[in-house]
């Protein structure tokens, strides 16, 4: 347990400093896949942990976008206000959305999160006085304290923008953390029990449906803080971000590496960015490719690569062991 720390800790620390010896392209890449990945990772409190399908993910994503835009950019509330204000937005609205749609089961609540994302994409349009309508929000300023960092020895080299990657790497990284320990918690062993078998959770006394509900809330919440990094990181928020194909994008993610495994989300946020980023350079048909290998996985990986890497884990260590047994057995023999 310790080691996974330490190696999660200097993860953290390799992407927080990337800006020190990365290229802008690959900073820029590298602040993408943090924000994304804790998108994916709060959908998939829903998808793996609780056994709920979600298609309107993106309308909370968008509303933490909106809200903390529209804090820094029309008042005079700061970032460490704007921040935790668009989360609660978020996670507000998806406890009401999913008030309704918990009581529904599998096609039915799928279909009813979409129809509930849809009527936010669609409000976004309508309120022009505040989202910028069809035109979007744009000029979402930087926070304010990153311009006043020049005396640190260490970011003083760094540009604005380098500076919030490093701002976005350590928020989505307590971010990540918070939800892995609620997952390990007894609350996320019930969501688990509710996923496997939730006749027989509610059989033995578990309210399923308030259950439901807290992770929907959660998820909304953890979702409105990833987009409110990225209004800030793209310097703008448009109402297209908030559509069924951007939840149908994170989905994705999730699927691809691994849904139920904490980091498989994470794991399929790095490889459909760059997947994204390289395939765009050499052909305009990459997202049919994308496609084709969604299908491949399903059908050989349904486990995502989060299940290919740790069977790939569980092999070195085997033949690790082997070799120290079989350079320990002559030894042996020798005494």
């Amino acid at each position: 347990m310790t080691s996974r720390y330490l190696l999660s800790t200097a993860a953290v620390v390799a992407l927080a400093l990337f800006p020190l010896f990365g290229g802008g392209l690959a900073t820029f890449l590298a602040t993408d896949v943090a924000i994304w990945a804790l998108f994916a990772v709060s959908l998939n409190i829903l998808v793996g942990y609780t056994g709920l399908v979600s298609f309107g993910h993106a309308a909370y994503f968008g509303v933490g976008a909106y809200v903390a835009g529209i804090l820094l950019k029309s008042t005079e509330v700061s970032f460490l206000l704007a921040l935790p204000l668009a989360a609660i937005a978020a996670g507000a609205l998806a406890a009401i959305f999913g008030f309704f749609c918990v009581r529904l089961t599998k096609v039915y609540f799928s279909m009813l999160t979409l129809a509930f994302a849809q009527i936010a994409w669609a409000l976004c349009f309508k309120l022009n006085a505040f989202t910028g309508g069809d035109q979007g929000l744009s000029g979402i300023p930087y926070p304010g304290f990153l311009q006043q960092l020049d005396g640190v020895a260490v970011l003083r080299g760094l540009n604005t923008s380098e500076r919030f990657h490093i701002l976005a790497v350590v928020v989505a990284s307590i971010c990540l953390a918070l939800i892995h320990r609620i997952l390990s918690s007894p609350f996320g062993r019930v969501l688990t029990m509710i996923r496997e078998n939730p006749g027989r959770a509610e059989f033995v006394g578990v309210n399923v449906h308030r259950y439901q509900l807290a992770a929907f809330a959660l998820a909304g919440l953890f979702a409105g803080i990833a987009g409110a990094l990225f209004g800030i990181f793209n310097r703008g928020m448009y109402p297209d971000l908030m559509y069924w194909t951007k939840s149908a994008e994170v989905l994705i993610m999730v699927v691809l590496g691994g849904a139920g495994r904490f980091y498989g989300p994470i794991i399929g946020a790095f490889l459909l960015l760059w997947l994204n980023q390289e395939l765009t350079a050499i052909t305009e048909y990459w997202s049919a490719i994308v496609g084709l290998a969604l299908l491949g996985l399903i059908f050989f990986l349904p486990g995502g690569f989060a299940d290919l890497f740790e069977r790939g884990f569980r092999f070195v260590v085997a033949r690790f062991q082997q070799a120290r047994t079989t350079e320990a057995a002559p030894q042996q023999s020798g005494s």
